[in-house]
């Protein structure tokens, strides 16, 4: 098809299999060219799913291939800066799960890298077009809620054992929930109301034979805010996914946005109506003091939208949109974890 812009997979674990491959073949423009994929089960739902997709071996068969515009990484985050790179030096441009990187200075050499070789670069912070967040974002900008003085933000997952042979929970750089699922917090926080001044957090190994971090707590400093992400693999009875507390009442916000578990049931978004609608049983709630009258309202959620990041990847490549994800940012999400671990390992508060 004109302006046509073939994609190579890095990756066809759970990241690539939910995340990427439906999404990518949902977007008009995109198309899903080669995947690296070594396992039977792995070939198997390419050949089903994705027939016209040309299977690969490794890496280099996607990098070096003159076939491919945009390579997208979504292998083990100790692999991403080293794929990430290489593609760059292959002229390519390049999507990395996020994380972005293990270090800041891994992130600020990729992106000098990409600006010298004019290639777009960017991080999959799909969280941005969660529709809990995309409702937290217009609560806030309605004003409704007065000068912010509170927000809380939890990620959590309850599994109470380890899974054997898992890399997100190897003592390895870039394991743990902090870099998986607090990088999605970091991210919204950061959007919604810039870089902190200074961070406190709290980080622990719970489970029996954790090796790498499975509960974190977070304090973000922002003049006259305080911002609080939490993340934990313990918990079986949900808590608030988001609470907003201002001067002039609060917001809570129960549920998750559905998006990660249609796509895990092998549901797409292509031409899928109510792709991205929750259920208004968990619905957000207002409790404010208006005019010197108490009152409650059930909030209707945003749509969520995950095609909306790769429908804006596919314009920034064709030069006709800026990046809605730009890396300098999924940087700052990496020093904010850095910053983190530091104030964990020093017992103190980290400032910017």
């Amino acid at each position: 098809m004109d302006n046509a812009v073939t994609v190579g997979l890095i990756g066809f674990g759970m990241a690539g299999q939910v995340f990427h491959a439906p999404v990518i073949t949902s977007v008009d423009g995109l198309r899903l060219l080669k995947v690296t994929a070594r396992r039977a089960e792995q070939r198997d739902i390419l050949r089903s799913r994705y027939a016209d997709t040309v299977i690969v071996d490794d890496a280099d068969g996607i990098i070096h291939a003159d076939d491919i515009d945009l390579v997208v990484v979504a292998t083990a985050n100790v692999a991403h800066y080293t794929l990430a790179k290489a593609a760059l030096l292959a002229g390519k441009h390049v999507v990395v799960e996020k994380p972005f990187t293990n270090t800041t200075e891994e992130a600020d050499e990729l992106i000098a890298l990409a600006r010298a070789r004019n290639r777009v670069l960017s991080v999959h912070h799909n969280a941005r077009w969660n529709s809990d967040y995309l409702t937290v974002k217009r609560v806030i900008g309605s004003g409704r809620l007065g000068r912010l003085v509170s927000f809380e933000a939890r990620y959590d997952r309850f599994r109470n054992t380890l899974r054997e042979n898992a890399w997100r929970e190897a003592d390895l750089p870039g394991s743990g929930i902090l870099y998986d699922l607090g990088a999605h917090l970091i991210d919204q926080a950061i959007q919604l109301f810039g870089l902190p001044e200074a961070v406190n957090a709290d980080l622990r190994m719970q489970r029996p034979g954790a090796r790498a971090v499975d509960d974190f707590e977070l304090i973000l400093h922002y003049p006259q805010l305080k911002v609080s992400l939490k993340g934990a693999m313990l918990v079986k009875e949900p808590s608030p996914r988001y609470a907003l507390y201002g001067l002039n009442g609060a917001f809570v916000k129960y549920g998750i946005d559905p998006q990660e578990a249609a796509l895990k049931a092998g549901e797409s978004p292509a031409g899928n109506p109510d792709w991205g609608r929750e259920s208004p049983e968990i619905r957000g709630k207002l409790n404010l003091l208006e005019d010197g009258r108490d009152v409650v309202e059930l909030v209707e959620s945003e749509r969520g939208d995950y095609p909306a990041f790769y429908r804006n990847v596919y314009e920034a490549v064709l030069g006709r949109q800026p990046l809605a994800v730009k890396p300098e940012e999924a940087r700052n999400v990496i020093r904010v974890i850095e910053m983190a671990e530091q104030s964990w390992r020093e017992r103190r508060t980290v400032g910017w």
